[in-house]
């Protein structure tokens, strides 16, 4: 056993010097067998064997021993890599060639545990058929692998279960036996000397403390002043909410105006700035058609609408194959999606008009609406008259109770500002007194401050003497410069300074030639661009005249107006608010003859009729200008057609 330790002892001395990145394994083995000299030929045979195949098969190695340190072998040491190394290659590609017993022999000349836990390892047979098998087949040829390494290796299981049972014994029995026991160390008391009792300290006499003022009565009592001004506070609220009944209720009599009768077409101008109503007037709807004017297009529009209609001729150019082919039209489908989208537009109106009258007639309910709740708030408001005469007469009276209690807060104040005067006094005449001693003791320090600017600017004077003195000694003038002379200081490619502009000139010119030349290349090709870009506004400008003579064409044919639908919910609702204009109009004049202070009507509810009737005109209107623009070609048609 010894022997066989020997010899894998000089393996792993020699894989630990071995580096990848530095070393060819030809080289490091003739340096091995050179340094392996003293050993005996058979010894040196087998080292040199076993430290080749090492070699040659490192990276199936490394597969094995980087999972074992990154699974089972968390806690063994970085030093033992080389054994497990030189182990894994024994058990795989010499095993057979040893014997199994001489394999026996050199597994016991290693330490016990470590090999029986690398054994364990490395002979799993899930481990051998699962990722072993496949980082092996990542190197060499599968077939290979299982058929030269892996199948050795399973054959051998029996055997060599048996010896990590045996070496599980072996470590079990070696760290049996107990440890004898020792004698403990019995510890002495050291021997110190007892400290001296303390003496206890005579107690402190507790202070006698005066006994306190009692807190004053006045601390827990609001002062006048806080409760004078909420008095204050309260008087103001209720005269605001006072003035805001006010304004409530005569709002609408600030409202209205003058005149009832409706304003003629002289006098509308005369009338004008004086009552204005607010009436947003539904915008009408406007169709501007764009101007012919040029538009200038950069390089990329013009190369994207080229594309744009070369795409749509190579389109129409498949479209009329496949109908040449064969194909079906799309006629009368796109007849039949017209008629469709008539209806439905004519649909759309019918209900836009539904929700219009709609609205009117709700408006229609709310004027009368309003009317009945013009006649309650009269009667409220003569309630209110009567009840604000009598909150103005206990006003009146708290009134002057108030002015009575400010004469006497006045009288206090006025008091209490002539003591405050007084200590004023007292106080402004010791702050001066404080005053004029910091400004005579600031006079000091000045003075002495100024004492010593004046020593140090003698100072500085004294030393720019001295400098001057200094610069005007003569001094000696440097050598002339040769710019012919090279300067020898041994570099390589030396020059003067002659030489060196001469070479910068050259190389001057020769960069502003090949400026020339590239100049002369880059407007070549901007010419030749630009031709390309003439053509193809030439094609654009085609197509477009193409396009806008088919777009004249679909617009001639769709020129034809489409008649007014009728629909049979429009007209029961035109029924229903002319029902309630008639009756809006006689409980108006009902309100006329029973109300003398009404006499004159509002106009508001005319204005708002007025509203009504212009939005009913322009609403016609805009329906018309829809029908007649139906066959103007829309923002998103214009974009078809082009």
């Amino acid at each position: 056993m010894a022997y066989y330790g020997k010899c894998l002892e000089a393996v792993m001395a020699q894989l630990d010097k071995f580096t990848p990145r530095r070393d060819t394994p030809e080289q490091f083995l003739e340096a091995a067998a050179a340094s392996l000299q003293a050993l005996s030929p058979p010894k040196q045979s087998f080292v040199l064997e076993v430290l080749s195949g090492c070699l040659e098969y490192r990276k199936l190695l490394t597969v094995v021993v980087d999972a074992f340190y990154a699974q089972d072998g968390r806690l063994c040491l970085r030093v033992d890599r080389s054994r497990f190394t030189v182990i894994c290659y024994l058990a795989t590609f010499l095993l057979e060639e040893l014997g199994f017993q001489l394999f026996c022999d050199i597994i016991k000349s290693q330490p016990v545990d470590k090999m029986c836990k690398f054994l364990r390892f490395f002979f799993d047979p899930l481990h051998l058929c699962s990722w072993i098998k496949d980082g092996w087949s990542l190197i060499y040829e599968p077939a290979h692998v299982k058929e030269n390494w892996i199948d050795p290796l399973m054959r051998w299981q029996p055997e060599v279960q048996e010896l990590i049972s045996h070496l599980e014994g072996v470590s079990a029995s070696q760290s049996s036996p107990l440890k004898t026991k020792a004698k403990v160390t019995e510890p002495k008391e050291f021997n110190l000397t007892a400290p001296k009792p303390r003496t206890i300290p005579a107690p402190e006499p507790v202070p006698v403390v005066a006994k306190p003022r009692p807190v004053p009565q006045s601390t827990y009592r609001t002062p006048k002043e806080q409760q004078q001004l909420e008095t204050v506070k309260r008087y103001n609220r209720r005269k605001a909410e006072e003035l805001l009944l006010r304004a409530n209720v005569e709002e609408l009599r600030c409202a209205m105006p003058r005149t009832c009768r409706e304003p003629t077409q002289g006098s509308k101008q005369q009338l004008q700035p004086q009552f204005t109503p607010r009436i947003r007037k539904t915008p009408k709807l406007t169709f501007y058609r764009p101007n012919n004017v040029p538009v200038k297009l950069n390089t990329a529009a013009i190369l994207r609408e080229g594309a744009l209609y070369q795409r749509q001729v190579e389109q129409e150019l498949r479209r009329i194959d496949k109908l040449v082919d064969g194909a079906g039209d799309f006629s009368e489908f796109l007849e039949w999606q017209k008629k469709m989208q008539a209806k439905d537009q004519e649909e759309q109106l019918a209900a836009g008009e539904c929700r219009r009258l709609q609205g009117k007639l709700s408006h229609e309910e709310a004027v009368l609406a309003r009317q009945s709740l013009v006649q309650e708030n009269k009667q409220r408001a003569e309630q209110q008259k009567e009840q604000m005469a009598e909150l103005m007469l206990q006003h009146a009276e708290r009134r002057l109770q108030e002015d009575r209690s400010k004469k006497e807060l006045v009288e206090q104040v006025i008091e209490g500002q002539k003591n405050v005067k007084a200590a004023q006094a007292k106080l402004v005449k010791g702050r001066r007194q404080t005053v004029q001693e910091v400004i005579e003791a600031s006079q000091g320090l000045l003075q002495r401050r100024a004492q010593e600017a004046r020593e140090e600017q003698r100072r500085r004077c004294e030393l720019i003497s001295q400098l001057r003195a200094l610069e005007t000694q003569p001094t000696r003038k440097g050598k002339l410069v040769d710019l012919t002379q090279i300067p020898g200081y041994g570099l390589e490619g030396e020059m003067s300074i002659v030489e060196l502009r001469e070479r910068l000139a050259r190389l001057k010119e020769n960069q502003q030639r090949e400026e020339e030349e590239k100049r002369d290349q880059i407007i070549q090709g901007k010419r030749t661009k630009s031709q390309e870009l003439q053509d193809k506004l030439e094609q654009i400008s085609l197509c477009r005249a193409a396009m806008g003579r088919s777009a004249a064409l679909r617009l001639e044919e769709k020129k034809a107006p489409a008649a007014p639908t009728q629909d049979e919910r429009v007209q029961q609702l035109r029924r229903r608010i002319s029902e309630r204009a008639a009756e809006r109009c006689k409980q108006a004049a009902w309100l006329h003859v029973s109300a003398p202070r009404a006499a004159r009507p509002k106009p508001r509810a005319q204005l708002e009729a007025q509203h009504w009737l212009e939005q009913e005109r322009s609403r016609e209107r805009r329906l018309r200008a829809l029908q007649r623009g139906g066959s103007r070609p829309g923002p998103a048609r214009r974009l078809e057609a082009a």
